[in-house]
């Protein structure tokens, strides 16, 4: 299970360390093999341990490289996955274009989302946080049938 948000420096090579709670159960889940691709939706990256990226790869694999939409996501999610492995230091190089995709300087945020985690700026990171509390506040919770009946 990956949770909670995490502030990370990127090093000067652009490699980003795992934080050590995940660290072991990533290399017990997957061999420590992870697969970093952009997000569709927002400017940031998603990274999957090698299992579940697989499942993920299943479901492109089922679309249709005919239909012009599910071309185009097969080919921004697969283009841009990168194969990535947690070196002794658990950490891993976060490829260059991927960087430039995010917009990633120094000061990132690791943000777990239960099988995989998001790769954020700093400021993005902050800026879409602000973005989603003003979005729930205006639109409420009624927007969505499922949201209705969940509580904390």
């Amino acid at each position: 299970m990956l949770r909670g948000a995490h502030a990370i420096s990127l090093d000067s090579k652009g490699r980003l360390a795992i934080p050590t709670r995940y660290r072991e159960p990533l290399r017990e889940q997957c061999d420590g093999s992870l697969v970093c691709t952009i997000d569709i939706s927002h400017p940031c990256l998603l990274l999957y341990p090698l299992d579940e990226w697989e499942l993920i790869e299943k479901k492109l694999r089922s679309l249709s490289s005919t239909h012009p939409q599910e071309r185009r996501l097969q080919r921004l999610l697969l283009g841009h996955a990168a194969e990535c492995e947690l070196d002794g230091n658990g950490r891993f190089l976060v490829p260059a274009p991927l960087r430039l995709h995010a917009g990633l300087d120094k000061k990132i945020m690791l943000v777990g989302q239960l099988n995989r985690f998001e790769i954020w700026s700093e400021l993005r990171w902050q800026q879409q946080i602000n973005d989603d509390l003003l979005a729930l506040d205006h639109e409420g919770w009624e927007s969505s049938e499922r949201l209705r009946d969940f509580s904390l």
